[in-house]
């Protein structure tokens, strides 16, 4: 006779098929999540379903944040190759804690990004600075403006290092460092967000709201009202679906560097 946890294994995975069966066949993305759980009790009991409940939580939270993702506003430009961060004591996201005052940052931002950043900070209260590695942007903008008034919140240093490159709506996460650094060579790659029908910045009205928070974090990030506007319109003269690239002295001109 089975026991308890193996059947209730077995109406999990006959509950899983089912539903894969009466899917949609047109369906136009399909994620696939394969999850290992560790039994350790011999029958079911409330501490089993509890892991079941918590790992069917985090599952709804993960699909919810890449539902979001792809349909939020967003400023993104990827590369064929990501750079890795290097050895890591822990990852948060596209973060990873080097040290006890050094995370690195190799990826981009969607809707879930900002609580691993937050974790992040509850687990290691004594980081200093973030180093960008490899950065293309985000793909949840209003998650990526949070994360980069987290950051300023923090105190944190934002450093582009040697042959380091940031773009779209990374740009903003450096710009959001209490202090600054970039290396010579530095790669800022800037370009026009797109919402999720398409649509520039360029084709909002220029009174429309939504280019005032974006005004509002340059100045909120140490620019005045008229580099600000500058910047923000830098950016939106080259197309979603191109990238045009700055050095560290063209940022210069905007904020201070250390």
């Amino acid at each position: 006779m089975a026991s308890p946890s193996a059947l209730l294994r077995t109406l999990i995975v006959a509950a899983l098929a089912a539903v894969l069966a009466f899917a949609p066949a047109q369906a136009q993305r399909v994620t696939v999540v394969t999850t290992t759980v560790t039994w350790t009790h011999a029958d079911a009991g409330d501490d089993d379903l509890g892991y079941i409940e918590e790992d069917a939580a985090l599952l709804d939270d993960e699909a919810l944040a890449e539902e979001e993702a792809f349909a939020a506003t967003r400023r993104y430009a990827p590369t064929a190759t990501l750079a890795t961060p290097g050895q890591a004591k822990a990852s948060f996201g596209p973060f990873s804690v080097i040290d006890a005052a050094t995370a690195r940052m190799a990826g981009d931002v969607t809707s879930a990004t900002p609580r691993q950043f937050a974790a992040m900070l509850a687990a290691f209260p004594g980081l200093k600075r973030i180093e960008m590695i490899d950065c293309p942007g985000s793909l949840d903008e209003d998650a990526n403006l949070a994360l980069a008034r987290a950051i300023r919140r923090a105190g944190l240093e934002t450093v582009v290092p040697a042959g380091g490159s940031i773009r779209s709506g990374a740009v903003e996460l450096w710009l959001a460092g209490a202090t600054r650094r970039a290396a010579p060579d530095a790669e800022f790659g800037v370009h026009s967000w797109a919402d999720e029908y398409g649509r520039e910045a360029n084709d909002y009205p220029a009174n429309d709201p939504v280019h005032a928070d974006y005004i509002a974090l340059y100045r909120e990030m140490g620019m005045d009202a008229a580099k600000a506007r500058e910047f923000y319109a830098l950016t939106n003269a080259t197309p979603f679906d191109e990238v045009r690239y700055l050095t560290r002295d063209d940022m210069a001109r905007f904020v201070a560097l250390n």
